[in-house]
């Protein structure tokens, strides 16, 4: 009985204090850290090809492109606070308090600054389809720099300020060893409801409604217009289809992120607390990890300069002279 009572345990030296490990198949186990362990490989892939992509090639220092950088960024980090998922599958957590407080606030942050990129990419495409002729002078690269900056750090600030009390006593909220809990008082709770889901979600539903709804009544111009003035109007016609696609595509990332979001802020508004090691929080997590990974996959089927760019990456010709200067569009 003591050796079963042992293995059962997170440490087995510690017999009075130590948690004890959830009994799950081992096969289960075995296939979540060979599924975890994929998804955090290919995430960090896919968007270190984003990054470098965007960083390297100047063609693609466009204002949008920012915005995309500064979400393969969020998702970069992502794939690799991944591996944090990997050490709770034996539902016992061995890095030790302060590690558990850390990694919830960065992976706080990181999924704060992901939603406040997807607003900005909301407004980006608002003001591209929506004001087209005062869209070069209204979102230029600086400004865009700019929000992205203030997006993480008012990001780290807000989620700092929230976890205040779990960084001044890390652990305070575990009932065991090889246990991390995390727990935020209500007020903070709904704030963060509010700043990270309930608002920023609005914003994009509204924006986006808005774009559908010009980018409709575009679309059924460029073809009165092309059916009058096919030759004059080629030119503008291109153009407009170009931002349209742009706004499509983005607003399939959008999409797919608030589908792979929701579960987990319903799971938030039910009032469950948020127990890092928790069974039930397990899909959830997962599915809004998945997410990273899913973002350079959408790039690669619309986007044809990252297709261009993969190839040129992977056969290291990036690193011939003057091939940040390659034409990518």
């Amino acid at each position: 009985m003591k050796t079963l009572e042992e293995v059962e345990l997170c440490f087995p030296q510690l017999l009075n204090s130590s948690c004890r490990k959830p009994m799950r198949p081992h096969a289960l186990s075995m296939l979540t850290y060979i599924l975890l362990s994929s998804i955090s490989l290919l995430t960090v892939t896919l968007n270190l090809l984003v990054i470098i992509s965007i960083s390297h090639f100047r063609q693609l220092h466009t204002p949008t492109n920012l915005l995309l950088l500064s979400l393969a960024v969020s998702d970069f980090f992502v794939g690799f606070l991944m591996l944090f998922q990997i050490v709770l599958i034996d539902g016992c957590w061995f890095l030790g308090d302060l590690m558990c407080v850390l990694y919830t606030v960065v992976d706080f942050i990181i999924t704060f600054a992901s939603i406040e990129t997807m607003v900005l990419i909301s407004v980006d495409r608002y003001v591209a389809i929506c004001d087209p002729l005062h869209y070069p002078n209204k979102v230029t690269q600086k400004r865009v720099q700019v929000c992205v900056c203030l997006c993480w750090i008012f990001s780290a600030f807000l989620q700092s300020l929230m976890m205040k009390d779990n960084l001044e006593q890390p652990g305070r909220y575990n009932s065991c060893l090889g246990e991390c809990v995390v727990v935020i008082n209500y007020i903070a709770g709904l704030a963060d409801l509010w700043f990270s889901f309930i608002g920023p979600v609005t914003v994009i539903i509204v924006l986006y409604m808005r774009v559908f709804v010009v980018a409709v009544s575009q679309a059924r111009a460029m073809r009165s217009q092309i059916a009058s003035f096919p030759l004059k109007c080629s030119v503008s016609v291109t153009a407009k289809k170009s931002e349209m696609k742009a706004a499509r595509t983005l607003g399939v990332v959008i999409v797919v992120f608030l589908l792979c979001l929701c579960p987990y802020y319903c799971v938030s508004l039910t009032g469950q607390d948020t127990l890092l090691n928790a069974s039930s929080a397990a899909f959830v997590i997962c599915l809004f990890y998945f997410n990273s990974c899913l973002n350079p996959v959408i790039y690669a089927f619309f986007y044809p300069w990252f297709r261009k760019a993969i190839k040129l990456i992977v056969t290291l010709k990036i690193l011939q002279p003057g091939s940040f200067q390659t034409n990518m569009l």
